[in-house]
């Protein structure tokens, strides 16, 4: 399993030819209470830095990009019945769909997370 960063704070955790994506710990904080989340439908084809998903917060409305490109095959349904998941379990269980890789050569442009935690220290 490999698990990658986007510079936009979400993360894809990767399994075979199957990518699970949501946002990050980092992200989540900076929300505020999650209070909806708008998920992709199985099917929609995502492409790498497109918008895939709308996360809602008592601050504001936010775009989760998708970060790598592919076919949605499942979106998280626990997450819309409890959106708060994305605070108690960003990187866990409050995942937001999953995503049958087209180009796995994609992720080389991602960060890990030694990467990712140094790019939040220098940008914050």
């Amino acid at each position: 399993m490999t698990k990658k960063f986007t510079k936009d704070h979400e993360w894809v955790l990767v399994e075979g030819d199957v990518a699970t994506v949501g946002v990050s710990d980092f992200a989540q904080s900076q929300l505020g209470d999650v209070v909806f989340v708008e998920l992709p439908e199985a099917g929609r084809e995502l492409a790498q830095g497109k918008e895939a998903a709308v996360v809602e917060s008592v601050k504001a409305a936010s775009d989760v990009y998708a970060p790598v490109s592919g076919t949605v095959i499942e979106a998280n349904q626990a997450l819309v019945d409890d959106p708060s998941m994305v605070n108690s379990a960003a990187e866990t269980d409050g995942w937001f769909f999953k995503i049958r890789l087209k180009n796995a050569s994609e992720l080389d442009a991602l960060m890990d997370e030694a990467a990712y935690k140094a790019f939040l220290e220098e940008s914050h």
